[in-house]
């Protein structure tokens, strides 16, 4: 039988030797259960380092060839900068989507598979699409975005840094400065609304574009109402409207060289359409308002020819007497036997019965307005053309009722300029004036504002924002090229004449140191074709009685494209005035006219302005980007006029355009660059340099 071994030749026991397996494997449990929380708290304390300090602030979302698209996530900015990051072209501020509080890393393309868009969603908030397109003929790339509330009734506000960037463009305000960085606006809609009634508003003209220093032009969607804010030296913003249509946020920002070259961009595609000009005889001749407050169209017919001989006695040249729409309404109604021969069917050269108004050169004034006591409306309404006028109806089928409003202290219908029977009796009217009074020129006014959304109701969706301006300009056309408007937007191409702001009659921005800023303002959006306010100001309606803000007006009025007078310069009892009046009126039609018609050419060709900024000439030269007394006719001569009461000295800066500056008064030579300070400028004249190669 063999010899049976002992299973356990340990001397310790069994028993023993399990309870401490057991107390080693509790021990082990324990060290690395502590070593496990050591690790999880060392990456919980890594993942936050990662998010809070060791993140990149700065996400490149799209990169074209010379720029790019950042994502700051800590200051919910978009910022466009060149790949190298030496220069900023612009930072948009887009905090409100989202929690502004919550860091977003804003990394995730949903539309990843093209390279040249991003997508992104905030939950609940808002949708955003951005695309890249490079020209790289023109050397300009251009960023597309939109932005689409994900529910109904959010606003989206994008706001645009004026940090290190001056800008200009959008609308014309009272006191218009040059660039906008000093303008305040509270948030209101971007539509032409008339600065005499609503001071705070923006006026004409009005175009969505705006254009920065840096080289950066933003362009934002032309049918999508929108509302615009300016806080001063600091942003601009854009604000969609809430409501159940979730109305996008749409813009796009294109970035060049420099701003000149940004603007040449933007103004392709401002306009698409071939520009056309207006009647260029009228540069060739002053305009001169006839005051007066008579009662019947006899005594209006007295007093344009005792001002017309006036300006004969004078030697003030061949003028056009313009009158306004009081005086207009007298002349039109001693047209009674004109109507009623005309409904016997004889020709209308049998029913000129004005043969004194018809030998002169005069402008009437007309508006789409119509008081509501004139027997033309109230024959309207019995006839059935009610719908001539603006109207709501008064039940969802109902009868259509007019809406009144107020027109020179009158209650008043509007024309409804959508309806065809309603624009061919307007036309029909200018037509029955232009044979009974032979005028030439034809002021249209007051096409500002809304009339429904000023007294809060819903517009027809084909006159909603600034649509009516845009089809009173389309009207204004078909009445001839003679046309001049008081409201401007989108219709910069048409041939019309648009007349600027009235001015107040003092040195202030809201009167003559206004001037060039509108000035620029105007060209710049490619309304080249101006009638200036009058010399002086008009906008209290009384005579000037400063007769030195009288001259320095009258200085700067030469240059522009049409000289207009409101008050006749007889009125000082100063034959030096009427002698300065006599030589500068020479002076517009010898040497400012031929120089507008040459570059109205190039205008045509290129879109470039023919009144042109400093900067034109020098665009990377900061000193350029700020100066608002002085302006350029095309590349060549330089205007510095005084627009400081007394002064007879002001600083000049002469930007470097590759040539040389020649002062036309005394011949001294410039080199571009140059800054002249306290350079003698005398009452009677204005400082003009000539470029020369």
């Amino acid at each position: 039988m063999p010899h049976a071994r002992n299973r356990n030749p340990s001397p310790i026991p069994e028993v023993t030797w399990d309870t401490g397996l057991k107390e080693m494997n509790e021990t082990w449990k324990g060290a690395i259960a502590c070593l496990g929380v050591a690790v999880f708290f060392v990456m919980t304390i890594g993942i936050i380092y990662w998010q809070v300090v060791d993140q990149p602030n700065k996400n490149w979302i799209l990169r074209g060839t010379f720029s790019g698209l950042i994502w700051e996530r800590r200051t919910h900015s978009l910022v466009i900068q060149t790949l190298t990051e030496d220069k900023t072209f612009l930072e948009i501020d887009v905090g409100n989507v989202g929690n502004p509080d919550i860091e977003v890393p804003f990394v995730r393309n949903l539309c990843w598979l093209n390279k040249t868009e991003f997508c992104y969603t905030w939950d609940s908030v808002a949708e955003v699409k951005i695309s890249l397109d490079v020209n790289e003929e023109t050397e300009t790339e251009c960023y597309s975005m939109t932005w689409t509330p994900v529910l109904c009734h959010v606003e989206l506000k994008d706001c645009f840094s004026m940090t290190n960037v001056s800008w200009y463009g959008g609308a014309s305000v009272q006191g218009q400065t040059w660039p906008i960085n000093d303008q305040n606006a509270t948030m209101q809609p971007f539509t032409v609304s008339d600065l005499k009634d609503n001071p705070s508003g923006f006026g004409s003209a009005l175009e969505r574009y705006f254009l920065g220093s840096s080289g950066v032009a933003v362009l934002v969607s032309p049918d999508i109402p929108l509302q615009l804010g300016v806080d001063s030296r600091q942003q601009f913003c854009l604000q969609s409207l809430p409501g159940m249509e979730r109305l996008p946020l749409q813009y796009t920002v294109c970035v060049a060289r420099d701003v000149k070259a940004a603007h040449q961009e933007a103004a392709q595609q401002l306009s698409q359409h071939s520009r056309e000009l207006p009647n260029m005889k009228a540069l060739w001749q002053p305009f001169w308002k006839l005051l007066t407050n008579v009662d019947s169209g006899p005594k209006v017919e007295r007093e344009l020819r005792i001002f017309s001989n006036r300006l004969k006695r004078h030697q003030l040249g061949e003028g056009v007497i313009s009158l306004n729409e009081h005086s207009t309404t007298l002349l039109s109604d001693m047209d009674h036997d004109y109507c009623n021969v005309r409904k016997r069917g004889m020709s209308k050269r049998l029913t000129r019965d004005l043969p004194l108004v018809k030998l002169l050169n005069i402008s009437i004034t007309l508006s789409p307005f119509l008081g509501v006591d004139t027997t033309q409306f109230h024959t309207s309404l019995k006839d059935g053309t009610e719908a001539f006028w603006l109207s709501l109806p008064s039940a969802p089928q109902g009868q259509l009722i007019p809406v009144m409003s107020r027109w020179q202290g009158r209650f008043c219908v509007k024309l409804n300029i959508t309806n065809p029977g309603a624009v061919s009796w307007f036309l029909d009217r200018v037509g029955s004036l232009q044979a009974h009074l032979g005028m030439e020129y034809v002021m249209l006014e007051g096409g500002e504002g809304n009339l429904f959304e000023e007294q809060a109701l819903r517009a027809p969706q084909d006159l909603s924002g600034d649509k009516y301006i845009r089809l009173l300009a389309d009207l204004a056309t078909r009445i001839g090229d003679s046309t001049i408007v008081t409201a401007g937007t989108r219709s910069s191409h048409k041939p019309l004449f648009v007349r600027m702001t009235p001015l107040q009659s003092d040195w202030s921005l809201m009167g003559l140191k206004g001037i060039i800023p509108s000035l620029l303002h105007h060209t710049l959006l490619g309304y080249n074709f101006l009638i200036p306010d009058a010399v002086g100001g008009s906008l209290s309606g009384d005579l000037v009685t400063d007769e030195e803000l009288f001259i320095r007006w009258l200085e700067i009025a030469a240059f522009l494209p049409v000289i207009s007078f409101h008050t006749a310069p007889w009125v000082y009892g100063n034959a030096q005035v009427i002698n300065l009046t006599q030589a500068y009126i020479v002076k517009h039609q010898r040497d400012v006219v031929p120089l507008i018609e040459k570059y109205a050419e190039e205008w045509q060709m290129t879109g470039n302005p023919i009144y042109r900024p400093m900067w034109w000439l020098s665009p990377s030269d900061p000193m350029t980007f700020t100066i608002d007394d002085q302006f350029l006719i095309g590349d060549k001569v330089l205007v510095a006029p005084v627009v400081e009461k007394g002064a007879v000295r002001r600083d000049i800066y002469l930007p470097d355009g590759g040539f040389q500056w020649q002062d036309s008064q005394n011949a001294q030579v410039f080199d571009g660059g140059t800054f002249l300070q306290d350079y003698p400028v005398p009452l009677e004249e204005v400082a003009v340099f000539v470029g020369r190669s």
